[in-house]
């Protein structure tokens, strides 16, 4: 599964494709308080970038692929150490 929640974080891991926005956006509705953890995220379809990009969520590992790091992570909020 690409998309999970686990101990209150939200993990996405491998590539994010269109289905993963639903399943994304139902764990945000369902856990207001979860953060992201985009750490294992390869490829995201653009439908998920849109889904964490309007709902501002704190992240709190962002993504290790390069491209991800710089063209989408710089626009989210971080989780304050």
């Amino acid at each position: 599964m690409t998309v999970r929640l686990s101990d209150g974080v939200i993990i996405l891991e491998g590539a994010c494709l269109l289905d993963d926005a639903t399943i994304l956006l139902d764990l945000m509705l369902a856990h207001p308080a979860a953060t992201i953890d985009l750490d294992k995220c390869t490829r995201l379809h653009m439908a998920v970038a849109q889904v964490l990009l309007a709902a501002q969520r704190p992240v709190l590992r962002p993504p290790d692929d390069a491209f991800l790091r710089e063209r989408l992570a710089v626009l989210l909020p971080t989780v304050a150490n």
